[in-house]
């Protein structure tokens, strides 16, 4: 069966992303929807200019501004990228195949991360398995800000293509530490709004064992530098997170 897609992309001042984004989707795809969170920046503009139909939605969480990113679409087989993402060449190719012969509910394919320039291989990083590209009446946004995953329905089929989903993550040190700050707050309230609560020994524990299984297990060592940095980085995000957490129980009790 042949089909018609539909991408769609939610944004909050990507004026250094979105255009990368959209120009890996021309061709490949008969729509490009943006949901935008009123962004500041010129992220709208260059959207526009590259032919996507833009939205401004209020940002009530990722899960949230995803779903409903999806009732935007005309079509009902969606391919879902973040601003910071792009389509290779090989998946390119894999995705226009299975357009003239969709068979499956659900495709997903590879994760690439780009970390400081460095393209990451381990660390647990890569292979990186997303479902990004289904049919939309078979699944939603669901799991935990700011950790959204798309969920086809149990009786639902999926299949792998070939091909890497290139993520241009972060550029710099700075900016890392600026996504740790941002992502731990949005990850703490959502486990307090859901009662989470964790013994002491756990909060303490859990960096340690993040690092070491990032690290050593997931041979986070052959990365070199930006290896450690991200081993080290997402331990430190690990025990921020907690730490925030035990500030909110103690601010409302």
């Amino acid at each position: 069966m042949k089909v018609k897609l539909s991408a769609v992309i939610i944004t909050y001042n990507e004026e250094e992303n979105i255009e990368r984004c959209i120009s890996s989707l021309q061709g490949v795809v008969e729509e490009i929807i943006v949901v935008d969170s009123f962004s500041s920046d010129k992220t709208i503009k260059i959207a526009k200019s590259k032919g996507a139909i833009v939205f401004q939605n209020k940002f009530t969480g990722h899960i949230q501004q995803k779903n409903f990113a999806i009732t935007k679409a005309n079509h009902k087989y969606v391919l879902s990228l973040d601003a910071d993402e792009c389509l290779s060449k090989d998946l390119k190719e894999s995705i226009l195949k299975t357009k003239n012969n969709w068979v499956y509910d659900g495709y997903s394919f590879n994760r690439l991360t780009n970390y400081c320039g460095q393209w990451i291989r381990y660390c647990g990083w890569y292979p990186d398995r997303k479902l990004r590209l289904w049919d939309s009446s078979k699944g939603s946004w669901q799991g935990q800000n700011p950790h959204d995953e798309f969920k086809l329905h149990n009786i639902s089929t999926r299949s792998f293509l070939k091909g890497d989903l290139l993520h241009y993550s972060i550029a710099n040190i700075e900016e890392h530490l600026l996504v740790i700050e941002k992502f731990s707050t949005i990850a703490a309230k959502e486990m307090y709004s859901k009662g989470t609560k964790l013994p002491q020994l756990r909060s303490l524990g859990h960096p340690i064992f993040k690092f070491i299984k990032q690290y050593i297990v997931k041979l986070g060592v052959l990365d070199g530098r930006n290896g450690f940095r991200i081993c080290y980085n997402s331990a430190y995000s690990t025990h921020l997170k907690y730490k925030k957490l035990a500030k909110l129980y103690e601010k409302n009790t």
